[in-house]
């Protein structure tokens, strides 16, 4: 017993665990994950409704999409989205590895008659044949990645963008960073818990990693025949270091936000949203 509990409160490296397929692929937990992506009223897997309205109405009006813009949202999950995204008029391509999500978000798109493409892959090993006006990735999903990860991505985006296309993501901030702190706790769940249909405990460890600016939360579940875990980590930037790696990658940031709604940025805020393009190269004419 000694010994597994300290396996369950190790201190794993900055990113040195990935399980987002788990967690999203599983066949237990995407449904889970599903009922908070489609319960409108919280921020949970996704924005809330309120806000997912008045994102769409920011970005048509913001990057001037009209009809026909092609639009590619990564990570769009059941399609909060690219639903309304195509409702307007955009030609859309949602991208994720939940099967179950977009199975729902097939469904929503053949109901309301949309012609809306959609990719069960993980972006990370996507090879797209179009390119785009604009791509989004929404919620920090950015964030989830690790270094390695984001340039993959980063190189991705930039293969799949128009010469004068754009890029819209949100992150967490150095200012949330400094609101986290390590803790460890535990937790009986009865049947029908969040993890499994069966009764469990839940170790719940919360790591930081101030050099990196990570963080993780680890949930190792003990079920009475079998133990898993799964991580939960998030990249935090501040300006400078998102327009450093953006930069690498290829891209100069335009504009800070506070949100993927335009609101006015604020330094404080526990997350901030970019528009970013291609970079310019010294001739002055795009790429």
């Amino acid at each position: 017993m000694f010994g597994e509990l300290n396996t369950i409160n190790a201190r794993p490296g900055p990113f040195e665990y990935y399980t987002a397929k788990e967690l999203w692929t599983g066949c237990y937990i995407s449904r889970r994950m599903l009922e908070h992506h489609l319960d409108g009223s919280v921020d949970i897997s996704s924005r809330n409704i309120s806000f997912i309205e008045r994102s769409v109405e920011w970005i048509v009006s913001h990057f001037g999409l009209e009809a026909g813009s092609k639009v590619a949202d990564f990570g769009c999950g059941p399609g909060l989205y690219t639903t309304r995204l195509a409702e307007k008029g955009m030609a859309v391509t949602g991208i994720d590895f939940s099967e179950r999500s977009l199975r729902y978000a097939r469904q929503t798109a053949k109901r309301k008659s949309l012609d809306i493409t959609y990719i069960n892959e993980n972006y990370l090993d996507l090879r797209l044949d179009e390119t785009f006006d604009l791509i989004i990735m929404i919620f920090c999903d950015y964030c989830a990645l690790s270094p390695q990860q984001r340039k993959r991505l980063s190189a991705v985006f930039h293969t799949s963008l128009e010469p004068d296309g754009r890029l819209l993501l949100d992150v967490c901030s150095f200012a949330a960073f400094e609101k986290k702190h390590e803790a460890a706790s535990y937790s009986y769940h009865p049947s029908n818990g969040f993890w499994t249909p069966h009764p469990y405990y839940e170790f719940l460890n919360t790591f930081t990693y101030e050099r990196e600016k990570v963080t993780v939360d680890k949930y190792t579940i003990v079920e009475e025949r079998r133990t898993s875990t799964i991580y939960n980590w998030l990249q935090y930037f501040s300006r400078n270091t998102l327009e450093e790696e953006f930069g690498n990658a290829g891209f100069c940031i335009h504009d800070y936000f506070a949100d993927v709604a335009g609101s006015a940025f604020s330094p404080d805020a526990d997350e901030f949203a970019v528009a970013a393009g291609k970079r310019m190269p010294l001739s002055g004419k795009k790429e």
